[in-house]
């Protein structure tokens, strides 16, 4: 049996950069979609821009344990608990709001713990894994 291993800070900032150009591309492609339409409701747009601004990151983490950026950089996030089951889409959501409001300062404090958990990963009871190989 292999021992747990904890990415850090670097591998954590690598997945958020890629996610970051993901979402970015999900709106421009969004926006780009929305022109070929005379009218489209504000609140349309609102609601679009909305879900996949806020349900990519908890979305993808329930579901698939790990975002496009956590695939690319071979870390997933997972229950502290149990780090073979994804979180709930609840404890997802948690972990991102508390990510977005306290930004870089949640991030910072990653070198600060064994498991190199951040203070989102403590409000979701949440831990970022490498991505063992079969």
């Amino acid at each position: 049996m292999s021992e747990t291993s904890y990415p850090g800070l670097l591998d954590r900032v690598k997945a958020l950069f890629i996610d970051s150009i993901v979402v970015i591309l999900a709106v421009t492609t969004i926006t780009d979609i929305f022109s070929y339409f005379d009218t489209i409701p504000v609140y349309s747009r609102v609601i679009a821009f909305v879900c996949i601004f806020i349900l990519y990151d908890p979305l993808l983490i329930s579901l698939f344990g790990a975002t496009i950026g956590h695939k690319m950089s071979r870390i997933s996030v997972k229950r502290e608990q149990n780090d073979t089951r994804n979180l709930s889409f609840i404890n997802a959501l948690i972990r991102f709001v508390v990510k977005f409001f306290l930004g870089w300062i949640s991030f910072l404090t990653v070198t600060g713990n064994n498991k190199r958990r951040a203070i989102h990963d403590f409000a979701a009871s949440s831990v970022v894994l490498y991505v063992q190989e079969r």
